[in-house]
């Protein structure tokens, strides 16, 4: 049902620059990557913050209004690059089970990240065992869509 969509993609003019060019898909690769490692730096020192782990001369909002303009500026640079990297080779991600994976997985992280995990860093609660949660499952739902989009390249 949505392979024509898929077909459609690869056939764009971003996806034939993309797989036209010897040096284009490696540098986009290079530059997502690199946004995978702010990324997940700006989540991993909140969530750790929040499960009590380093950090702790600053409270849980201080850190998280310092971090969120690298985790934007993160989350920007991996939508941009990863849409893409999927254009240039949409058909095969279509048929790949680690895209389906991280693209059902990676909604669910963007959403907990803004909406749960932010609201919980906001409020510094001193309830232990609420930030502890909270940044449990954000650290688990952004290392599935992180071990998927890797596992992409490897299936």
């Amino acid at each position: 049902m949505l392979l024509p969509f898929f077909e459609w993609c690869e056939s764009t003019v971003i996806a034939s620059t993309i797989q036209n060019s010897l040096w284009l898909f490696p540098v986009i690769e290079a530059v997502h990557l690199l946004g995978l490692c702010l990324l997940g730096g700006s989540i991993l020192l909140v969530d750790l913050r929040l499960m009590g782990v380093g950090l702790t001369r600053q409270t849980i909002s201080e850190l998280n209004t310092q971090v969120r303009p690298w985790l934007i500026g993160a989350v920007t640079v991996m939508i941009v690059t990863g849409v893409s990297l999927f254009l240039s080779e949409a058909i095969k991600c279509y048929y790949n089970q680690a895209f389906w994976v991280k693209i059902t997985t990676l909604p669910l992280a963007l959403s907990f990240t803004f909406l749960v995990r932010d609201r919980v860093a906001r409020a510094d609660s001193k309830v232990a065992y609420i930030n502890a949660a909270t940044g449990v499952t954000s650290v688990v739902l952004w290392f599935i869509v992180a071990a998927a989009g890797r596992w992409i390249g490897y299936s």
